[in-house]
């Protein structure tokens, strides 16, 4: 059990983002946003938000991390800060502090998530299972790529946090088998973090002009490429974001079908709203749904980016106050 307040965070390779919960029930109330380079270590980052965010002290907390929870000290896998609940505990008098994967709070947000904070993307067909309380899959490309399911055991929900972004990534159609030999390797592979990631549509880019041209040029920023395929000042990055819609709708397809997420696919991460008027023009729903023989039962599942900031905040606190209704794998370091 969790001791109120609660510190809460979400941790990710480029940014850090804290809260405070008063009380079971309560919304987050958020401290601040910082950058994780520009704190030596995780205890510094969560010493300056509570300073500079005010109220009472924390007495426990729960901490979500863009890394594979797997020890006390989590490697984070884009940055350089270690996390260790027992370090973060004592630095700061907690009772308990617990470090989840940060898809982990994501996937409990969205057990309660309402249409108000859902942008659908693309028509799904009517006439699934009525009342359909089935698996949910959030996913999301970031700095990284995240990703966990949300399935219903009893009366309860268990969280299954993943590695998906890790797994290798190939070719399907003729402009992807071309496109391939172009695209940057990280260590030898293409994964899907490879592709669907800041840093992967920036390859992507890259990959395109490179192929277009025959020739090497400097890598654009993933933002640059967002703001000049959006605008349609740059060919090659109008088309490095359209494949990145058909892509992620194929790999979101395929997780559905791995979790058999009949309740629904929702999109988390800071590339996909920004991209919203692409993922609309169809590439993204057409690849999601393209997975025969199982394509009646794709069109019945419904796609969505998550519209609210800081989802995973909102989820932190629900897991902090109904620790009786999510199962899910963490670290928890308890004093005494």
């Amino acid at each position: 059990m969790f001791e109120f307040p609660v510190l809460v965070g979400d941790i990710g390779g480029t940014n850090a983002r804290f809260a405070l919960v008063p009380e079971a029930g309560a919304p987050p109330r958020l401290l601040a946003h910082v950058e994780t380079a520009g704190h030596p270590h995780p205890s510094a980052a969560i010493r300056a938000a509570l300073a500079k965010g005010g109220g009472a002290a924390p007495r426990s907390a729960i901490l979500a991390v863009a890394a594979r929870v797997d020890g006390p000290a989590v490697q984070l896998t884009n940055a350089h800060w270690v996390i260790e609940g027992e370090r973060i505990g004592r630095d700061f008098g907690l009772s308990r502090t617990v470090i989840v994967n940060d898809y982990v709070p994501v996937a409990a947000g969205a057990a309660n998530i309402s249409p108000g904070e859902l942008t659908q993307v693309g028509p799904h067909r009517e006439g699934g299972i009525k009342g359909d309380q089935g698996a949910r899959l959030v996913l999301g490309p970031g700095t990284g790529f995240g990703a966990a399911a949300l399935l219903p055991v009893g009366d309860r929900l268990a969280i299954v946090s993943t590695e998906s972004g890790h797994v290798d990534f190939g070719p399907s159609d003729a402009l992807e088998h071309a496109l391939w030999p172009h695209l940057e390797r990280i260590e030898g592979r293409i994964t899907v973090e490879t592709l669907l990631s800041g840093p992967g549509l920036s390859r992507l880019h890259a990959a395109l002009r490179r192929m277009r041209t025959g020739e090497d040029g400097p890598k654009i920023d993933p933002a640059a490429v967002t703001e000049t395929g959006l605008s349609g000042e740059d060919a090659d990055a109008a088309a490095a974001l359209e494949l990145f819609a058909k892509l992620l709708g194929r790999v979101c397809g395929d997780l559905a079908l791995t979790f058999l997420a009949t309740g629904g696919v929702y999109i988390g991460g800071g590339i996909a709203p920004r991209i919203i008027d692409v993922l609309h023009k169809g590439g993204f729903r057409a690849a999601f749904e393209h997975k025969p023989p199982f394509v009646t039962q794709m069109e019945a599942i419904p796609t969505s980016v998550i519209a609210v900031h800081d989802p995973a905040l909102s989820g932190l606190a629900a897991l902090a106050s109904h620790p009786d209704l999510f199962v899910y794998h963490g670290q928890v370091w308890e004093d005494g």
